[in-house]
């Protein structure tokens, strides 16, 4: 079920002539290499991205494999590289050699081998990455994090955009985008699990609560 939303969505962004790809959650189709093809396969037909989204730590490596597999289609791909994880700026190099984009997060999941700052650790993701070819999004909403790091990517001539989820407030980092002339994109989250992972992000910041309730109350 969930790969044939994945391809549903491959299907939307073809028909609609969106500038846009899918994000793909491996775990949640069990790491399934014929599935991953699948899409891989479909995506790659259309021209559109192919994105491996973070998840645990525990589950880079398997990922990892999958996108190796997944770039015998032809279909351009990404990844997420977390600030908050270790590893993160030797996943980012290794991402960077494949021609992978990625997406900068500070990610929701700690890394149990050693405590990394998710600000100091977003920007070193950035630091590896300031001077290669492959597009970089920045995906934060705090505006002097994402000015910072689209500064550095500039200075090194990297192409970046910022990316930011839908549904949280904007307008700081939005006037960053603007004056540093980047682009934007939204990451729409979408489907049964989009409330349990919003009332996650309640626990950061209660503000996030009342928008959950605000937009159930539309639907």
């Amino acid at each position: 079920h969930v790969a044939d939303m994945y391809l549903a969505t491959v299907r939307a962004i073809q028909s609609t002539r969106l500038d846009a790809y899918v994000s793909i959650k491996a775990p949640s189709l069990g790491f399934d290499a014929g599935l991953v093809a699948e899409i891989a396969e479909a995506a790659g037909g259309a021209a559109i991205r192919g994105h491996f989204d973070s998840l645990g730590p525990e589950t880079v490596d398997r990922t990892f494999r999958l996108v190796e597999q997944a770039r015998a289609h032809r279909a351009p791909l990404g990844c997420t590289i977390p600030g908050r994880w270790r590893r993160s700026p030797r996943d980012a190099q290794r991402a960077a050699q494949m021609g992978l984009r990625m997406r900068v997060v500070k990610g929701q999941w700690p890394d149990p081998s050693a405590a990394v700052d998710p600000h100091s650790g977003f920007l070193n993701i950035i630091d590896a990455l300031a001077g290669t070819a492959a597009p970089v999004a920045v995906a934060t909403h705090e505006p002097v994090l994402a000015a910072a790091a689209i500064r550095k990517l500039q200075c090194a001539g990297t192409p970046c955009e910022m990316e930011l989820l839908y549904g949280l407030p904007s307008r700081a980092v939005l006037k960053v985008a603007r004056d540093l002339a980047v682009p934007v994109r939204y990451y729409l989250p979408y489907g049964h699990a989009w409330l349990p992972y919003a009332l996650r992000q309640a626990r950061r910041d209660p503000r996030i609560l009342w928008w959950v309730l605000r937009d159930a109350s539309r639907n």
